[in-house]
């Protein structure tokens, strides 16, 4: 029987493929996921897929992967929202760039099993996770400022 850990690395990698690579253009070899199709939608798709990343983060953390390997996971999440965010560019960006694919490369190349987090593992991975929900709080706020100082408000 697959332990709790690996069920929850398998379930990781099922949405990690659904959001990045779970079609296929017909006739050519390009694949892409939910994540450019979540981003679609105004103010709600971009904000809907970090959720995943910070899933991924946290169990990099579970299973002792390096901190240096967790901070490139969070700085492909990073750039993923942060380009992503871009009307119509974000959204043609999110076709070819596969954050989440990459991150469980990531997670299962330097996964450390049976190793237990360590506390600085999980205050560099609590001080990610806020990095990444303060990033997807950054468009709410910006709209919320443009929206007062145009008197909508």
């Amino acid at each position: 029987m697959p332990s709790r850990a690996d069920r929850n690395l398998d379930t990781l990698r099922r949405w990690a493929a659904l959001l990045d690579n779970a079609f296929r253009v017909p006739g050519t070899q390009i694949r892409f996921g939910l994540d450019p199709i979540l981003g679609l939608i105004p103010g709600i798709g971009d904000l809907a897929t970090p959720v995943l990343s910070v899933l991924i983060l946290v169990h990099g953390a579970r299973v002792r992967v390096p901190k240096i390997v967790l901070a490139r996971m969070l700085l492909n999440a990073l750039i993923d929202f942060a380009v992503g965010a871009i009307p119509v560019a974000g959204d043609l960006f999110d076709f070819a760039w596969k954050s989440n694919e990459w991150n469980m490369v990531l997670l299962e190349r330097h996964a450390r099993p049976g190793a237990r987090a360590t506390r600085g593992d999980w205050i560099f991975v609590s001080a990610c996770v806020t990095i990444i929900l303060l990033a997807a709080l950054i468009p709410f706020f910006v709209l919320v400022w443009l929206l007062h100082h145009v008197s909508l408000i």
